[in-house]
């Protein structure tokens, strides 16, 4: 058997490529939308892409099973649990099978059986992996989806937080408890294979480490150490951070059929032709700050990228980005990891003009002594779980994610000090307040860690 995991850092995107040697086939787990590095990998393994599977329909990033199944005849095996409102639209017009609790196939002489483990989403399952052709004959792992993560489970408040279905958090707990009952009863030298890591919004703890094993998480996990449901389903739901906007939209592409790639070049183009556009300055916040045309808005391109293109931007407006041209093609591709497809140009950064905007770092000291004066107007866009644990007396909690949808609430006769927890996430939400005419911006540089470390004052609710 072959086996190779790939992770994509700016999703904490984890996925898989199974394969058996003595065939010649494999099978991708919950491809990313780029299926490029899986061909690459297969290719020089002399395997062939047959198969694509999926844990559920993912609500953060859009799947390449239907790219796979398209360009490459990959068959597909996807999950039939869950009522009419959780069914794959688009398969049937690929070769492909639905997959129910006990449901088993094979690639090759590795082979696969599926259990239903709802909880995270209805139609939710999960793989045990034999691998038969290596002589064995009880399974080796398991591939948990967004059900079972290392340390974590899968938070269950999605479909009613970012799909708008009413009163599925606590249910969804429910089964979330009864899912584990279900795994604990297998062997623990069992392989975890989760698809997501540190950093998702899947889940509100997820660990660092790839992978585990079915006995580490049930003596460390906290999800196996509550043994009583009601108890469980309130801890589940405490705390879970905001749901991405973007993640209704996946959900909905996921289930009716992502569009396939369009692999046209994208045009290097000016300022002025950008005029209908939003156009994404993609530079570090420090070379924003110094010097930045007006009217663009700051997200720099590292691994939180992604996350806050989705927060930000309209899937009903075209999208201009500023980035150096041997960073454009990663630039689009994450982009077009949620579906962002629409970029119609790119302008490169030494090209962005003279006459450029800039805005000011303040440090936690001099912001303590500004906000003296009455005319300064704090914004906190942290979480809601960093704000609940401490915040700035006085200070107006507007979450990065949601700021634009605040601009009312904002006095236009005073200046303004916008922070996070540590100066990254405050940039973007400067740059969005200059863009919407908020011009007399500082942003406190080291944010509120900078402001607990110097002794200021914090307030809890």
């Amino acid at each position: 058997m072959y086996f190779k995991s790939f992770f994509d850092e700016q999703l904490a995107h984890m996925s898989y490529l199974i394969g058996c040697q003595r065939t010649g086939e494999a099978i991708v787990v919950d491809p990313a939308r780029n299926i490029q590095p899986y061909l690459d990998v297969a290719k020089k393994e002399g395997l062939k892409i047959s198969g694509a599977t999926e844990t559920h329909i993912h609500a953060d990033y859009l799947s390449g099973a239907r790219e796979l199944a398209h360009h490459h005849g990959a068959k597909l095996y996807v999950s039939d649990e869950g009522d009419k409102d959780w069914k794959y639209e688009y398969v049937d017009q690929y070769e492909h099978e639905l997959l129910t609790d006990g449901s088993t196939f094979n690639i090759g002489n590795v082979y696969f059986e599926v259990l239903h483990t709802p909880g995270h989403t209805p139609e939710s399952i999960s793989f045990l992996l034999t691998d038969k052709g290596g002589g064995a004959n009880e399974p080796m792992g398991i591939f948990t989806g967004d059900f079972l993560f290392v340390g974590d489970v899968g938070r269950p408040d999605l479909l009613e937080k970012a799909a708008g279905i009413k009163d599925t958090s606590e249910s969804g707990a429910r089964q979330m408890f009864e899912s584990l009952r279900k795994v604990e009863e297998l062997s623990d030298f069992l392989q975890v294979w989760p698809a997501h890591g540190a950093g998702s919004a899947c889940g509100k703890s997820l660990g660092a480490v790839p992978m585990s094993t079915l006995g580490y998480e049930k003596k460390f996990n906290w999800a196996f150490q509550i043994k009583e449901e009601d108890k469980f389903v309130d801890e589940l739901l405490a705390g879970q951070p905001e749901p991405p906007k973007y993640f209704a939209q996946m959900k909905k592409l996921n289930k009716t059929g992502p569009e396939l790639l369009r692999r046209e070049e994208t045009p290097q183009v000016s300022l002025s032709d950008a005029s209908n556009a939003v156009v994404v300055d993609s530079r570090p916040a420090k070379e924003f700050a110094d010097g930045h045309a007006e009217g663009t808005i700051n997200i720099p391109y590292n691994k939180s990228f992604t996350n806050w293109a989705g927060w930000l931007l309209s899937y009903d407006q075209d999208i201009v980005v500023i980035a150096d041209p041997e960073k454009l093609a990663d630039v689009k591709k994450s982009l077009q990891s949620i579906g962002l497809d629409q970029v119609t140009g790119y302008i490169n950064p030494k090209e962005i003009g003279q006459n450029l905007e800039e805005y000011k770092n303040v440090t936690a000291s001099k912001a303590k002594e500004l906000m003296e004066d009455d005319n300064y107007f704090v914004i906190d866009v942290r979480n809601q779980s960093e704000w609940d644990s401490g915040h700035i007396p006085g200070a107006h909690h507007m979450m990065l994610g949601n700021l634009t949808d605040k601009l009312d609430e904002i006095p236009k006769d005073k200046k303004i000090i916008a922070h996070c927890q540590s100066g990254a996430r405050s940039a973007i939400g400067t740059s969005l307040l200059l863009k919407n005419g908020f011009k007399d911006v500082l942003n406190l540089e080291g944010g509120f860690s900078a402001w607990e470390e110097e002794g200021l004052p914090v307030k809890k609710d």
